[in-house]
């Protein structure tokens, strides 16, 4: 478990002994690390230093019952949402995104796309999954506002998790072994659902999580990572319903190469610095204004990618 880092020479004291260890919740600034043995400590971070998220992997020392964390190793990416009042970090060293809609209650379409972004910008590779396919109706029609996000090749699942628990369970395997999953929707999508089918004892887990983070007050605002398999090569990471999701760490000029479907006609603009609002020769208002044509943007798509511009834009000033 514990990685020595010790002085040489005889006049030398031993530097503090430092463990391996790997976040797997969080709830302010407190911590539970897992030791690579799966024994988990609650931990905090060392006076001001970078606050760990969950799924980094980090060196802390013990002390007494208790740790601190004395070096965030480098993340391969870092996914958060950040509005005008702070920075909300999720995870880190993530795989992919399962971003989790439902039939009914009917999804928000602009969250959706919000998310998608955050994770276009932290290069991170997301997917979408439709919950409730057992209620007909409701599901054709979320099917159908879904269209434009299956024509940009984004894979979106259908489920049905309460219906069809167990054979859900096998498709949803089929796209997450092997890998580190966070899994984000809004309340009333069937996240907690989820979560319990792929891991019996995750209600179980949340307790004791939020026994030891939280003085034993039960919080539903925590993130934690759930092993999956028994080899811990396959995880998913729960995290808060979302309401808001703020993207004030994407540039405003750097929104349309986030967003797939206005990339791909932004090349055929006649100016470089294009916003894509109101020039002349600009290929995206064309895309929209000719909904016929093959790939065109769909209209509501443009509404969002206008909004979350202004917003970015008046965010600067």
């Amino acid at each position: 478990m514990a990685r020595a880092a010790r002085g040489s020479g005889s006049g030398s004291a031993a530097l503090p002994l430092l463990h391996d260890g790997l976040v797997v919740a969080s709830h302010g600034r407190h911590v539970l690390v897992e030791t690579p043995e799966g024994e988990r400590r609650i931990c905090h971070p060392r006076g001001k230093k970078s606050q760990a998220v969950v799924g980094d992997r980090v060196k802390w020392q013990a002390s007494e019952d208790e740790g601190t964390i004395e070096k965030v190793l480098e993340r391969r990416n870092l996914f958060y949402r950040q509005d005008e009042l702070r920075t909300k970090s999720f995870a880190a060293n993530l795989d992919q995104v399962l971003i989790l809609v439902a039939a009914e209650p009917e999804f928000s379409e602009t969250q959706l796309a919000r998310a998608l972004i955050a994770a276009e910008a932290a290069h991170i590779a997301p997917r979408i999954a439709l919950n409730k396919s057992d209620v007909a109706a409701p599901f054709a029609r979320a099917w159908s506002r879904l269209a434009p996000y299956r024509a940009m090749t984004y894979e979106v699942m259908p489920l049905s998790l309460k219906a069809s628990p167990e054979a859900d369970r096998v498709a949803l395997m089929q796209v997450l072994g092997g890998k580190t999953t966070l899994v984000l929707g809004p309340s009333g999508a069937g996240k907690s659902t989820l979560t319990n089918l792929l891991v019996p004892s995750a209600s179980a887990l949340t307790a004791e999580i939020s026994q030891a983070l939280n003085s034993g007050k039960h919080t539903t605002t925590s993130t934690s990572w759930y092993w999956i398999d028994a080899e811990r090569s396959t995880a998913i990471i729960d995290s808060p319903g979302f309401q808001e999701f703020g993207l004030h760490h994407v540039e405003p000029m750097q929104l349309a190469h986030l967003m797939p479907d206005i990339a791909a006609h932004a090349t055929a603009c006649k100016f470089y610095n294009c916003t894509h609002l109101h020039e002349p020769g600009c290929g995206v208002i064309a895309a929209v204004s000719t909904p016929g044509q093959p790939c065109a943007i769909d209209a509501s798509r443009y509404r969002i990618y206008r909004e979350i511009f202004d917003e970015l834009s008046q965010s600067r000033y």
